[in-house]
């Protein structure tokens, strides 16, 4: 009978834990993190009534107090079947660690997960050693509106071993999912592939294990290549703003651009779609760069300039879907927007900005671009992809590009980028990682080799 009752009991909690883990369509996800302040992203069922975070330092769950999340903030921007929120706890102590649950119509869920504010070193002591992870290209197959043949997406089990790989938080440089021929004609088809693609099973041990921030590229952002002419984008941005919980989108009515910083290493977080002219445009008008095409706009460009110029950052990170410097890509490159790439590079030399180094995706392969200059310190363009899109085979130009210092070609492959050292002597360490967690290779810049002359 004693067996009998245990084996009730372990059917029961199974159906329990079932039951309370259908109440989620994601999530969580932990989002910003700052000092003093955190970002939960979840995605509920539609039909839930009532949601709170209770949270809790750790090892004083006695102490929890909890998050009530606003359900009805819909603005009735999207549809009614997908549900994406997010709250900010503030409140919190830097340095610290909480734990968290999910409390779904007044009952605690299954779903728990922990986070780490930030530590308060400014003043005190130097500036923390960290590691961040990195990659672009998340491709998920779904037979019924892939297009025929070998499917596209390939080893899923990565998320896994990220998830595993212990870093202060991740950053996704774009086509962080692909939307199809049969979503992005339509707002619901938008929904319906972020809503989709962010649900896999396999990807919510990695949500919840560190902090995430995005940028995108195009086929997070709509139909292959297409820039402002996209005549979703505003929804497009919608759907961008409810699955990520990033620090802020652009200027408030446009954009997703926006600047982390961490330690003492800024990100740039660049927007490569919003006011891009399309790449077939000409780059040149009677010789010269043509001012009309662009990929960053001339707002984004004027703050960006401006945001470089503020920073005191070691290393400061400039984050775009599309490559930047690569002269020998057959591709999309800023290289392409002649007027801007000469307008962002001129203003780098001229106002001596040290310590710049690019972070970039889209490519399905990985590199290590250098683009030396005369009297001053290499520009570089580390690229990360893909994570599970198709891989390619370098090739034509390509294959011996002279201005490639590393790469990695099929392979499915993530970034891991290592921050360390003694103030003004800061290295920059990127190792890129297989599937399973095995080293593809690594290169590395310090501080010193980053300062303008």
């Amino acid at each position: 009978m004693k067996n009998a009752c245990l084996f009730l009991l372990l059917i029961w909690s199974g159906l329990v834990a079932a039951q309370q883990k259908s109440l989620l369509v994601s999530g969580p996800m932990i989002g910003q993190t700052d000092h003093r302040t955190a970002k939960i992203w979840l995605e509920p069922l539609t039909d839930i009534k009532s949601l709170a975070i209770q949270y809790w330092k750790k090892g004083e769950k006695n102490k929890a107090k909890y998050k009530l999340v606003n359900m009805d903030d819909r603005r009735g921007i999207w549809p009614t079947e997908f549900h994406p929120v997010q709250t900010e706890i503030g409140g919190l102590e830097p340095g610290t660690r909480y734990d968290f649950s999910i409390w779904v119509n007044g009952k605690e869920t299954a779903h728990r997960g922990e986070f780490n504010t930030r530590e308060l070193w400014q003043w005190r002591k130097p500036a923390p050693d960290f590691s961040f992870l990195t990659g672009s290209c998340t491709y998920f197959n779904e037979p019924s509106y892939d297009r025929p043949g070998k499917p596209y997406g390939m080893d899923s089990s990565i998320f896994s071993t990220m998830a595993n790989d212990k870093a202060a938080f991740m950053l996704w440089l774009g086509d962080n999912w692909y939307t199809r021929d049969v979503d992005y004609a339509t707002e619901w088809g938008l929904w319906y592939r972020a809503s989709r693609d962010r649900s896999m099973p396999i990807l919510q041990s990695f949500l919840k294990a560190m902090p995430h921030y995005a940028i995108w590229d195009d086929h997070d952002y709509g139909p292959n290549d297409l820039g402002k002419s996209y005549h979703l984008k505003a929804v497009s941005r919608e759907v961008f703003k409810s699955y990520w919980a990033n620090p802020s989108y652009g200027n408030g009515k446009e954009g997703i651009y926006t600047k982390l910083s961490y330690s003492d290493v800024d990100f740039f977080l660049l927007d490569d779609r919003t006011w891009r002219t399309e790449d077939n445009m000409s780059s040149t008008v009677n010789g010269q760069p043509n001012p009309e095409k662009r990929m960053l706009g001339a707002e984004q460009l004027d703050w960006l300039k401006n945001a470089l110029v503020s920073s005191q950052a070691s290393f400061k990170f400039i984050v775009v879907g599309s490559q930047v410097l690569n002269p020998v890509s057959p591709f999309d490159k800023l290289l392409d927007f002649p007027f801007e790439y000469n307008e962002l590079t001129g203003f780098i030399e001229e106002q001596k900005i040290s310590g710049v180094v690019f972070l970039t995706g889209d490519r399905h392969h990985s590199e290590i671009i250098q683009l030396k200059r005369v009297n001053n310190y290499p520009l570089y363009d580390i690229t990360v992809s893909p994570l599970t899109s198709g891989t390619h085979v370098f090739g034509e130009a390509e294959k011996n590009n002279p201005y490639r210092v590393f790469g990695l070609d099929q392979k499915q492959n993530y970034g891991k980028i290592l921050i360390s050292g003694a103030a003004g002597n800061r290295k920059l360490e990127v190792q890129f990682i297989g599937v399973n967690g095995e080293d593809l290779g690594n290169w590395s810049v310090t501080q010193q080799e980053l300062k303008a002359n």
